[in-house]
């Protein structure tokens, strides 16, 4: 493995991370490289490259933040999907597995090839003529004060039924547990293949999620009387206060590829997550609820620089 990628948060500090990461690549030489506009965050040693280069030329990303980060390292690749590390800098992290204390044995482990490969899908969409992608979500959102997303669901060709309502969001099986899980939608499997369209505070018309095939095409519309929406992707706003449009949606498997290192943990504490997400206590009391040995682990993180 010759070259790795570095997705950094866009606006946390990310200099204690990469300076682990540039002492490991400095034993081992290997060559790490960065978007050009993210070159002032890095050390000189880290080349620039053009954004759309950075997947081609590494043989690996390393995404340093939290699931929005690992997003877009995922879209950064989605056209030559490489492995992509998480190193986890944000809260939750459904995503990202590796902790900076552990980053050192991880990279060992990854140009060694002693690892899995996760393989997650995408949405593939044409927003009023233009391409995006979404691995969490594509979501119709009503600016505040403006009235409501109101639209059409088409699947096939055929018109199914209509929407009107604060949102709504379309979810690959990853995306289940976010935007979507938070409107009321389910929790899909992320070994299943499927599409969820989720209304949010629906008012009118279809007012539960609907799962769909992964074959099958999704168009929305909006409706003349629809309010001005945001288009978000994965939570990015791509289109802001649009009136008028279509969104044309297909799935797309095997889009992005992500590094894992013991899938069955990683599984079992996103199964934790998921559960505290439900429960109304503060960061202190769920401390308490956690099982002793992430509190140890949590309290030993803490404690300990990285090294």
């Amino acid at each position: 493995m010759a070259g790795l990628g570095l997705v950094l948060h866009p606006t946390r500090d990310v200099s204690e991370v990469v300076e682990i990461i540039e002492r490991w690549a400095s034993r081992h030489r290997k060559t790490l490289m960065v978007r050009a506009e993210d070159a002032h965050r890095v050390p000189r040693s880290v080349a620039p490259v053009p954004a759309d280069e950075v997947a081609t030329r590494a043989d690996a990303l390393i995404s340093i933040g939290g699931d929005g980060t690992m997003l877009g390292a995922l879209r950064l690749a989605v056209r030559d999907p490489k492995p992509v590390l998480g190193v986890h800098l944000g809260r939750l992290g459904f995503l990202v597995e590796v902790e900076p204390p552990h980053l050192p044995a991880a990279l060992d482990r990854l140009i060694s090839h002693d690892f899995t490969v996760e393989s997650h899908a995408c949405l593939a969409c044409d927003v009023c003529g233009d391409d995006v992608v979404a691995f969490n979500d594509i979501a119709l959102v009503r600016q505040p004060g403006s009235g409501f997303v109101t639209a059409t669901l088409a699947v096939d060709g055929q018109r199914y039924g209509y929407y009107r309502c604060d949102a709504l969001v379309v979810s690959t099986p990853t995306g289940s547990t976010a935007y979507s899980y938070a409107a009321g939608g389910p929790l899909v499997s992320p070994a299943a293949d499927a599409v969820v369209v989720t209304p949010s505070a629906p008012m009118a018309g279809i007012s539960r999620a609907v799962v769909l095939s992964p074959e099958e095409k999704i168009r929305l519309e909006l409706e003349p009387n629809s309010a001005a929406v945001a288009v978000e992707m994965d939570g990015l706003v791509f289109r802001d206060a649009a009136t008028e449009g279509t969104v044309d949606i297909s799935y797309r498997p095997a889009a992005g590829l992500v590094v894992r290192f013991d899938p069955q943990r990683h599984q079992e504490r996103n199964q934790l997550k998921l559960s505290l997400l439900d429960l109304p206590f503060l960061p202190d009391q769920l401390r308490e609820l956690l099982p002793e040995e992430l509190r140890r682990e949590r309290d030993q993180r803490e404690l300990e620089p990285p090294c």
